[in-house]
């Protein structure tokens, strides 16, 4: 008969009965502690060198809303509560507070990160942050980022609240694909939106205004552009270019400013991005053009003289085999003066030599 009786399961539950007897007096006496222990001091911590609100604006909160802390017994402050006080912030996107038996309340703050200021065309003024949320400008601080302005209708009300145009929800792509990229982020200064809805990139350097359109495809515009700085600004410099049109597919078409210095065809081959395995080359494009921006910002903008247009044109590759690099396997067109000249690679002359 005792050979049946489970013992194994008996001490299993007489275990447990005994973790939660222990847990049950656990929390008595905390609780016992908490009414017997004060408030002895409020810690608050705000990381990051973004100050949208200070040490002395959340103490502000908390006395116009709590009254005084310190003093007070821990069990007779509600921290859930002074949670959503602070949250209601605009500038906060996360608190958290709780408090040690010693007395000591934490409140740790984590806040907003803009990465887009917008200049509406209404005069309005405010910030989206990395969550594509509008946010208000702050009297504290004014973050260090790019500024949109132009034909933009997207309003503010004030509050806290999501994007509702398509063109507000493209300009937080592209600012929010250019702060993720340190080549973009240190490349780009401005958006502009002009009369037609589209989107024009105002670089640091160069004196050129990037006509990105929208913000579809946004990885394989801005490859088209990086090729592009390789294979064309090495030959006509970083000011020859008025305008630079990202907007068709996998074609650039650039306007120039100096129309006596059209004497070669520059052909710039594009690849679609999702064929190009060459990141240590691309490092080394990347590496020379961050160069080219530390120049630029400590040299001035040379003269621009008058413009004339220049259209470079490319189809993708096909065969991904036969791709080696960027230049290579593409069609390449430049218009000039209303006369067309094909321009061969050196690769196309071989292809043909063999066949003969």
């Amino acid at each position: 008969m005792l050979k049946r009786i489970n013992w194994k399961a008996i001490f299993k539950g007489f275990a447990w009965l005994i973790s939660l007897a222990g847990m049950v007096v656990l929390m008595s006496f905390i609780s016992i502690k908490k009414h017997e222990v004060k408030c002895t001091k409020v810690e608050i911590l705000i990381p990051g060198a973004d100050n949208f609100i200070e040490r002395e604006e959340i103490d502000a909160i908390l006395k116009a809303n709590e009254g005084e802390l310190v003093g007070r017994n821990l069990e007779a402050i509600n921290i859930h509560e002074i949670e959503k006080t602070i949250k209601a912030n605009p500038y906060i996107a996360y608190v958290k507070v709780f408090n040690e038996m010693n007395g000591v309340i934490h409140i740790e703050i984590k806040q907003r990160q803009p990465v887009l200021r917008i200049i509406n065309a209404g005069g309005q003024d405010y910030y989206i942050d990395s969550e594509g949320l509008k946010m208000p400008m702050s009297p504290n601080f004014t973050a260090n980022v790019l500024v949109a302005t132009g034909n933009i209708l997207e309003g503010f009300s004030g509050r806290v609240d999501t994007l509702l145009t398509p063109l507000a929800k493209d300009l937080y792509k592209t600012a929010l694909f250019s702060k993720r990229d340190t080549l973009w982020d240190a490349q780009f200064e401005q958006i502009f939106v002009n009369e037609k809805s589209d989107i024009e990139l105002i670089p640091r350097v160069g004196n050129q205004r990037i006509i990105l359109g929208n913000a579809d495809s946004l990885a394989t515009k801005m490859n088209n552009l990086l090729v592009f700085y390789k294979q064309a600004m090495p030959k006509v410099g970083w000011n020859a270019y008025k305008t630079i049109n990202l907007k068709y597919y996998n074609q650039i078409v650039a306007e120039r400013y100096d129309s006596l210095a059209v004497k070669e065809a520059i052909a710039a081959a594009i690849v679609d991005s999702t064929t190009i395995k060459r990141k240590a080359t691309d490092s080394v494009i990347r590496d020379v053009i961050k160069d080219e921006i530390k120049k630029a910002v400590a040299e001035a903008a040379s003269e621009q003289p008058t413009a004339k247009k220049a259209t470079v044109t490319a189809k993708p590759a096909t065969d991904k085999s036969a791709i080696k690099t960027s230049e290579t396997n593409a069609a390449k067109t430049v218009t000039d003066k209303g006369k067309t000249k094909p321009v061969t690679t050196t690769k196309e002359k071989t292809d043909t030599k063999k066949n003969k």
